[in-house]
C-alpha cells in the first residue's frame, strides 16, 4: 500500500518510509521541510506493505526508482538480510535506512547516530563517560552501541537481566536488572531506552537516584516532557527530550541518501510543530 502525501512528478527523487503501521509516522513532515528548505525536488512518502511483504516491497521501491527508504516497526531486523547492512548495523541487529543508490541497496542503523549527535548538539560529552542504559530492545541496543563507540563506559539495566547481560556482552559493557539502577547516582550520562512514560505518567528510574551532575535523555518524545526529565531538571540535571533523537536520525539518513548538510533548524521546527 503506498500513502503519498504530495503528488510525485517525473524527474522528482523519492525518498519514504515503509512499516506497517505508517499513518502517524513523523518523519514525512520533518524530511519534507528538508527538501523545501534547500529547493531540493523531491518528495517523501510512506509504504505500508503487509507484514510478509518486505522483499517484495523493497523490490518494487528500487524497479520504481526509488532513492531512500527508512524502515520502522515491523521490518527493523528483517530488512538485515534482504540488503547490504554495515558493520554497525550488523551489530545493533537492526537496519533503519535504505539507500538505493548501490546494487544491492545498503543498509544503515542511523538510530546510533541520532544518539550522539542528539548529545552533542545538546552539550553533553560522551567520550569518557560513565553511561547508564534503561533498556535492552531495539532502542537499547541502538543507544548501547553509539555510547560504546563514541567512549563511554556504558552500564545497561533491564528488568529481565539476562537480556541485559547479553547486550552488555556483545557491547563490550556491564549489565544487571532494575535493581542495578543505582549507579545511575555515580553516574555522568543516563538515556531511558524504553517506553516508560509514553502511556502514563510513570518513570524508570527512582527520582532519588538523579543528581545535579547528570545529564539525561529520554528516548520518549510523545510526551515531549516525560516525568523522568521533569524529576531531572528538579535535581539540577541537564535534559535532553525524545525528539532530538527523532531529529538526528532522520538528519542522519537525510545526509546519506543526498550527500548535503541537513537544514537541521527546519527539520527540528517542523517536527515539533507536530508533537
Amino acid at each position: 500500500m503506498l500513502i503519498v502525501g504530495t503528488p510525485v512528478a517525473s524527474g522528482m527523487q523519492v525518498f519514504g518510509l515503509i512499516g506497517n503501521p505508517v499513518e502517524h509516522s513523523l518523519s514525512p513532515p520533518m524530511h519534507e521541510a528538508a527538501y523545501e528548505a534547500l529547493g531540493l525536488d523531491a518528495r517523501y512518502v510512506t509504504f505500508e506493505p503487509d507484514p510478509g511483504g518486505l522483499a517484495t516491497a523493497l523490490d518494487g521501491a528500487a524497479a520504481l526508482g526509488v532513492a531512500g527508504l527508512n524502515v520502522t516497526i515491523p521490518f527493523k531486523q528483517d530488512v538485515l538480510e534482504l540488503v547490504e547492512a554495515d558493520d554497525l548495523a550488523r551489530r545493533i541487529g537492526a537496519v533503519n535506512t535504505v539507500d538505493f543508490a548501490t546494487d544491492p541497496p545498503r543498509g544503515y542503523n542511523t538510530d546510533a547516530a541520532g544518539v550522539t549527535r542528539a548529545l552533542d548538539h545538546n552539550g553533553v560529552a560522551v567520550d569518557g563517560a560513565d553511561a547508564v542504559v534503561v533498556g535492552a530492545g531495539g532502542a537499547g541496543r541502538a543507544v548501547a552501541f553509539a555510547l560504546a563507540d563514541a567512549g563511554a563506559a556504558v552500564h545497561v539495566a533491564n528488568r529481565t537481566e539476562a537480556k541485559a547481560e547479553e547486550l552488555a556482552d556483545a557491547v563490550g559493557a556491564t549489565g544487571g536488572g532494575l535493581d542495578s539502577l543505582e549507579r545511575v547516582r555515580e553516574a555522568d550520562l543516563l538515556v531511558n531506552a524504553t517506553s516508560v512514560g509514553m502511556e502514563e505518567d510513570a518513570t524508570p528510574v527512582p527520582a532519588d537516584y538523579l543528581h545535579a551532575d547528570l545529564a539525561v535523555m529520554d528516548a520518549v518524545y510523545a510526551p515531549i516532557e516525560t516525568r523522568l526529565l521533569r524529576e531531572a531538571a528538579a535535581a539540577g540535571a541537564d535534559t535532553v527530550d525524545g525528539a532530538w533523537m527523532l531529529l538526528f536520525q532522520g538528519v542522519e539518513a537525510f545526509e546519506r541518501w543526498t550527500g548535503r548538510d541537513a537544514p537541521v533548524e527546519a527539520m527540528n521546527e517542523a517536527l515539533r510543530a507536530r508533537l
